[in-house]
């Protein structure tokens, strides 16, 4: 399979590794290009008989992706219904967790909103000590994550500590992160890299019946997430048009939401809309 015509996405495969690189600058916003590619490569990734491993990575320094573009959200319609299906985002999210291969997110900045949930969703996170920071801030601005920001970050770190990440709005380090088992482990720059290369190549090796298989039996302990994550869509969609929601995110973008300085200092930002 070629991988070509994305926008704002870099894939390479070699040796069953392949290497999802997003570059969408100034701060990897998960706005409608990144959408796009990200949702086409997750099909066309879980598919592709050649890959064994996917490598999910940035090439902007400083973030990973900040997080789902609020501009956005303003424009979408205030009275959609509770789904019934998943969405383009659930779904995508979804390919990543359950494809028949290993999925590595590799997070050296900033990763906030949808870019967190997304992250949550591969098999690995490896964070680097110093420069990963996760946030999920859309309480802060009245509303609710969106693509499984509820439903895997309780089974992941519990539910304290997600009521913690989600209701605090708040900047999480790396070392705390992997304190609390949201990412695998926070490692420095000079291990980071190596780690990851070598963990990738090894699994590129192995059998890939028995690493599908045995991510299937691992998978089957997260229970059915649909009805969950159809009932998180459903009150992100009823929080939408509320007054204070429409203000806080408006206040967000005038205060400087999907800036490199606003967004380097969300955790402070959020407390101030």
């Amino acid at each position: 399979m070629t991988y070509e015509g994305y926008s704002v996405i870099r894939v390479s495969v070699d040796e069953g590794v392949a290497r999802v690189v997003i570059d969408n600058p100034p701060v990897n916003l998960f706005d409608l290009a990144l959408y796009a590619d990200m949702v086409r490569v997750s099909y066309e990734m879980a598919t592709d008989p050649n890959v064994r491993v996917v490598v999910l990575s940035s090439a902007v320094p400083g973030f990973f992706i900040a997080h789902f573009d609020v501009s956005l959200i303003l424009q979408m319609p205030h009275d959609m219904p509770v789904p019934r299906e998943l969405h383009d985002f659930d779904r995508m999210c979804e390919n990543f967790r359950t494809m028949p291969k290993a999925t590595i997110a590799v997070i050296e900045g900033r990763c906030g909103g949808g870019g967190n949930e997304l992250a949550l969703a591969c098999d690995v996170r490896i964070a680097l000590r110093g420069g990963a920071v996760f946030n999920q801030p859309e309480v802060a601005l009245g509303i609710v994550p969106g693509a499984g920001g509820t439903v895997r970050l309780p089974r992941l770190i519990g539910r304290n500590r997600a009521m913690e990440v989600i209701l605090g709005s708040d900047d999480v380090d790396a070392d705390t992160a992997a304190d609390w088992g949201m990412v695998n482990r926070s490692l420095g720059a000079d291990e980071l890299w190596p780690f990851v290369d070598r963990l990738a190549g090894r699994i590129a090796k192995f059998p890939p019946e028995a690493v599908a298989s045995a991510k299937a039996a691992v998978l089957r302990s997260d229970g059915d997430l649909k009805p969950d994550l159809l009932t998180e869509s459903g009150e992100f969609n009823r929080l939408l048009g509320t007054p204070r929601a429409q203000e806080a995110m408006r206040n967000f973008m005038e205060r400087g939401g999907q800036t490199v300085a606003g967004e380097s200092r969300l955790g402070e930002l959020a407390a101030e809309i």
